[in-house]
């Protein structure tokens, strides 16, 4: 099958790629059509780029938005979610169901499953693959939920009214287990940790999330660990079998860089692409955004690793400036430092988080936490630099602000549930 029938197959558009030298140093090559590399290419146009944008996309699906998966899809309320974006009229060259295996920065050519795609500027946008349960592979009936297409395998198991056994209470367990329950499956929830979100959270805040389980009607069983997995069933450590007609693993998920391995390119040790202030990585003209780089943050002193949404929408407009600025005289282009922030719809709550804290830095909160509606806020010599807000949008909004602008709380004013947190500032 020629490349152009594939394309046309698989809903592409836009001009073949060929390999080979092409003598365009304006063409840019983004590898990967989620958020953060469709963000990229629009930002390329909106800021100027005159020259060639090829975006290539692994699925076969139009370019979508996840975060309705773990809901809306699953529950048979969207038959997708794809961006509203007119590829041909911005003039992308979207290619799917276009696999990439590798990248020689020294030749400047990406390889893919359809031969080599040579670049000018290569932006690596893969984002984040979800770890898979040892020992499930090829047990019937176990699932990830990261694509369309695991939304889409998953619907007819919660619109069946199926036991189902959720392997993991962070944030993408608790999104599915709101939505199963809402679906009228019966829901068992099993985490390691000792608490829900324990990765996330300190256990006096998590403590306080895990009532919302009970309150739906589904199961959550802390502090203990899958021993094994058949068909029909999930055998705990504790000697515990739970019948399942299904298994959802949310066990967390690491920066989908397997195909750079052999590339040059500087990884870390969690997988992420180590890229500059800039968002470029070690290789010239080579560039990564979203869930699969990491970026030092001199706001947090550290460097940060986020696999948020907001994230995916708000680097693309640095690599952009960057790649259009980059041949301008003394061009210095923005530094990438954001205030990470991401929102969770769980159990009827609506959670909201913005910042980075460490389990040193100061604890205040903002109302009672058994109720529906409260705050942390989390302080360092001072400064607001990370809040949590369950039902309270405004202290998000503000508080989101005022962690950008590096202010100083009073810490009683900030205390008082009844004070906006903009009030509090000393």
């Amino acid at each position: 099958m020629s490349e152009d029938t594939e394309e046309t197959r698989n809903g592409g558009q836009g001009r073949a790629v060929t390999g080979g030298p092409s003598g365009d140093d304006r063409r840019v090559v983004i590898v990967g059509a989620g958020m953060a590399g469709v963000q990229t290419a629009v930002a390329l146009r909106e800021q100027g780029w005159p020259g060639t944008i090829t975006l290539l996309g692994a699925e076969p699906h139009q370019p979508y938005d996840r975060p309705p998966l773990s809901k809306a899809v699953l529950l048979g309320k969207a038959e997708g979610s794809a961006f509203d974006v007119d590829f041909a009229a911005l003039g992308i060259d979207l290619h799917l169901g276009r696999r990439v295996s590798g990248v020689r920065p020294a030749e400047r050519l990406v390889h893919t499953d359809a031969g080599p795609v040579p670049y000018a500027h290569l932006v690596i946008a893969t984002g984040a693959e979800p770890i898979a349960l040892p020992g499930s592979e090829g047990v019937p009936g176990v699932h990830l939920l990261r694509t369309l297409d695991d939304a889409e395998r998953l619907r007819p198991v919660l619109a069946g009214q199926h036991d189902i056994v959720v392997v993991g209470a962070g944030w993408i367990g608790a999104e599915f287990a709101t939505a199963a329950r809402e679906a009228g499956c019966s829901v068992t929830v099993v985490e390691a940790a000792d608490r829900p979100l324990a990765g996330a959270l300190p256990a006096e805040v998590a403590a306080h999330m895990v009532g919302w389980y009970a309150d739906s009607g589904a199961v959550l069983r802390t502090g203990t660990r899958v021993a094994a997995l058949e068909p029909g069933a999930v055998s705990l450590a504790d000697g515990t079998r739970l019948p399942a007609d299904a298994v959802v693993v949310g066990i967390g998920a690491r920066p989908a860089t397997g195909w750079l391995a052999d590339s040059g390119i500087a990884l870390g040790p969690d997988g992420s692409v180590l890229a500059d202030g800039a968002l470029r990585t070690s290789a010239p003209d080579v560039y990564a955004v979203g869930d699969c780089v990491s970026f030092p943050s001199a706001r947090y002193g550290q460097r940060l690793l986020v696999h948020h949404w907001d994230n995916a929408l708000q680097g693309p407009r640095t690599v952009a400036a960057h790649i259009v600025g980059g041949d301008a005289a003394h061009f210095t282009g923005p530094v990438y430092d954001p205030v990470p922030y991401f929102w969770s719809e769980q159990f009827g709550r609506f959670v909201q988080y913005a910042g980075h804290h460490t389990a040193a830095d100061t604890m205040v909160w903002r109302g009672d936490p058994t109720s529906a509606a409260w705050s942390v806020c989390w302080l360092r010599d001072g400064s607001l630099i990370a809040l949590l807000a369950v039902g309270r949008p405004r202290d998000l909004t503000q508080g989101r602000k005022l962690i950008e602008q590096g202010a100083h709380l009073d810490e009683a004013r900030a205390a008082d549930p009844s004070v906006p947190l903009k009030s509090a500032v000393r």
